[in-house]
């Protein structure tokens, strides 16, 4: 029996940081319109509340998730275009069709990670995999091509061989194979992939917000609109960073040789 349709994707605070977990594991957790609505709107209560800082995408039972549900999901994709994976919110998780989330995300995998997991391991900041994990960009072999942003994002964050070897043979890779690509920045043991995704998240969440979100803003500017964008963006975003609240609790946190207490001011 699948869970009740609210509790597709569960959403918990922990501090600065929301835990956004994949909640259909009789099903892979294999991603419905309900679980694709729900997971945008936990984007969505990232995005808005101020205390929240970082979030973790992991997800309940023994796989990440085997991708779209497309028996009840094609359908829809056909007639709405894939802006269907949207979720109807201001950000969209795989930051195509609407806005990125503007805070970090942190991602654990684990065991099955097809399709929509590379797209939004690829869409994140920080992915964490333990060694069970199987990745597969299958849609090819379904007649069909991915629509998640692999094919947009891939090949510029992974090297055109590496992203094409997967794109276009569909044949499954392991957590070895992902690190050395860099789509996975570390490999845990089976059971801690989202205990390490958390230590990471938490360790975000005490730096000053501002300067996070503000590093995450430009570093994101380079890598879609180049250099001279970044640094113009760069221009117009540090005064207001440099006059914070924060930036002075930085410089008191240094003289006094402790950590700092930042509050995003």
């Amino acid at each position: 029996m699948s869970a009740p349709i609210e509790n597709l994707i569960t959403v918990v605070e922990q501090g600065h940081v929301l835990l956004i977990g994949l909640n259909r594991p009789d099903k892979c957790n294999a991603m419905n319109l309900a679980a694709i609505n729900q997971l945008a709107r936990a984007y969505q209560i990232l995005e808005d509340a101020p205390h929240l800082r970082v979030g973790v995408v992991h997800a309940h039972g023994d796989h990440f998730s085997a991708g779209l549900d497309l028996a009840e999901v094609g359908p829809e994709v056909a007639k709405r275009g894939p802006a269907a994976l949207s979720g109807n919110t201001s950000v969209d998780p795989y930051g195509l069709w609407s806005n990125k989330v503007s805070k970090p995300i942190v991602v654990a995998l684990h065991g099955i990670s097809y399709t929509l997991s590379i797209e939004l391991a690829l869409a994140s900041d920080i992915v964490i995999a333990a060694d069970d994990v199987r990745f597969r960009q299958l849609e090819i072999g379904r007649g069909i091509m991915p629509f998640g942003g692999a094919t947009v994002r891939a090949a510029q964050q992974l090297g055109w061989g590496n992203a094409m070897r997967f794109l276009l043979t569909g044949q499954e890779f392991g957590a070895e194979e992902a690190l050395r690509i860099g789509l996975i920045q570390e490999i845990t043991p089976v059971g801690h992939d989202t205990v390490r995704a958390i230590e990471i998240a938490e360790l975000i969440a005490k730096q000053a917000p501002l300067g996070v979100y503000a590093t995450l803003a430009n570093a994101r500017v380079a890598r879609e609109r180049g250099e001279g964008a970044a640094i113009e963006h760069l221009q117009k975003t540090l005064p207001a960073i440099l006059a914070s609240k924060d930036a002075e609790e930085g410089i008191q946190s240094f003289v006094e040789r402790r950590e700092g207490n930042f509050t995003g001011e």
